[in-house]
């Protein structure tokens, strides 16, 4: 039997998505979502980091940098979108963001669907050696 990371954290992750989605269904702006997960995670006791810088590096020079929506308790990523659908595009970007961080746990969140808040857990632990870890 698989271990589930961070499971009491992604229980209340979750419920945040779902209590959101539930006040304002799939009628606003990206935006407009962030603020009110920030809040929400925020009344949860949970510490939060709003558009967090995390260096990209290319052969040890810094080339930029990628700013994640939300971190959770310096454990969790979190990309926010608010469109009729997530993309292979958008899953295959979000991985990769969480491949250049130092995080073992993202959700990528869609409150923009018609039908329900969609998310993606996804997990990189054991993939990652020190040379792929780039914060």
């Amino acid at each position: 039997m698989t271990k589930l990371i961070y499971k009491d954290l992604s229980y209340k992750i979750q419920g945040a998505f779902f209590e959101i989605y539930k006040s304002f269904r799939d009628a606003h702006k990206e935006a407009i979502y962030h603020k009110a997960l920030v809040k929400e995670l925020k009344q949860l006791n949970l510490k939060i980091e709003s558009e967090k810088r995390i260096k990209i590096e290319y052969k040890g020079t810094l080339v930029g940098f990628y700013v994640p929506d939300i971190i959770v308790n310096e454990l969790v990523l979190i990309e926010i979108k608010s469109k009729p659908i997530i993309t292979k595009n958008d899953s295959h970007q979000f991985w990769h963001y969480l491949k250049v961080s130092d995080y073992k746990l993202g959700y990528l969140v869609n409150f923009g669907k018609p039908d329900g808040v969609e998310f993606q857990r996804r997990v990189y632990d054991t993939a990652r050696t020190p040379a792929q870890s780039f914060a």
